[in-house]
């Protein structure tokens, strides 16, 4: 399957014809490649985003390249609840199915901000925007034969830890901390909502995966002034020289959310150079990824803080 004579590309992607997409953050970095990959493949793609006129720019650069795309633009900002919600409702009222989900979009080591609903930015971004999103959907997606969530992670999930009684990290931030918390959430969410599907008899399918290093502006937006304005060089040079492309980055999701062999449960990512680029391969995350105790933690903590119970898992 991974082996170096048959390595995954998007020519491996199965027709997409009839089929259901909404990509998170699907206007730049790897959602959009992936947009434009499920696209040429024939899937009509939903592009959950926060700006209007650069949702509008990308899929105006992805026509160039596959005129017969079919996209659709929704408004969604995963750091405020309301917008996931309206999306969610706007969704629902013009599509009666769901074939892939996409969580991919994220932020990287702002400055300390809260999000609208009080969460800590990354933390609620990252995590508890896709947890409510795919909350809202799950009904749709149960109905939908087939259908799929991938919940982009990171290999930064190795630095991050969960402290359950300092969730706001208001008097203990630290940038890359938080930033891989919000990426071992991810994993946690990933792994327990399998876990929870299996539980109920429900044939859909979660995993997750990692674009390795690519080359996306997600290491060098909002990183704000002075010293981390360095930061910022430091990883357009480390880009240079090391990073993947975004296409190549969008592989590992694009494997886990339509390939006929990727599995509920698993994690994808980059098989070279410590798993930092190559051809997608299933990959290993941390044993604070598989964590039953803390996933089901903060699965509890996520339906109390966001309002959205998943109650067709939890009977």
């Amino acid at each position: 399957m991974f082996n170096r004579k048959n390595r995954w590309t998007e020519e491996n992607i199965p027709d997409l014809t009839g089929k259901i997409a909404i990509v998170t953050g699907a206007n730049s970095g790897t959602g959009y490649e992936a947009t434009r990959a499920m696209a040429s493949k024939g899937a009509s793609v939903i592009m959950g985003c926060r700006n209007l006129e650069k949702a509008e720019k990308a899929a105006e650069k992805i026509r160039a390249k596959v005129p017969e795309a079919k996209l659709e633009f929704i408004q969604l900002d995963l750091s405020d609840l309301s917008s996931v919600r309206k999306f969610a409702e706007v969704f629902t009222e013009k599509h009666e199915k769901l074939d892939m989900l996409l969580n991919n979009a994220g932020i990287m080591m702002p400055p300390y901000t809260k999000t609208v609903d009080g969460f800590e930015l990354q933390l609620g971004t990252n995590h508890m925007g896709h947890f409510a999103l795919t909350g809202l959907l799950l009904d749709l997606l149960i109905a939908t034969e087939g259908s799929r969530i991938v919940t982009m992670s990171s290999v930064g999930h190795t630095g991050g830890k969960f402290d359950f009684d300092d969730m706001s990290l208001e008097n203990s931030y630290g940038r890359a901390s938080a930033y891989g918390r919000s990426k071992l959430a991810n994993l946690l969410f990933a792994y327990e909502l399998q876990r929870k599907l299996d539980s109920a008899g429900i044939k859909v399918i979660s995993n997750a995966s990692h674009p390795g290093w690519a080359s996306t502006n997600l290491q060098t937006a909002g990183l704000g002034q002075g010293w981390v304005r360095l930061i910022s060089w430091s990883f357009r040079f480390v880009n240079f020289i090391f990073a993947q492309s975004a296409a190549m980055g969008a592989l590992p999701m694009l494997y886990g959310v339509t390939s006929p062999e990727a599995e509920g449960g698993a994690y994808y990512g980059p098989r070279g150079l410590g798993g930092m680029r190559g051809h997608p391969e299933r990959a290993v995350s941390n044993d604070l990824s598989h964590n039953e105790e803390d996933a089901q933690r903060l699965w509890d903590i996520s339906e109390e803080l966001t309002g959205i119970t998943y109650e067709v898992l939890n009977t």
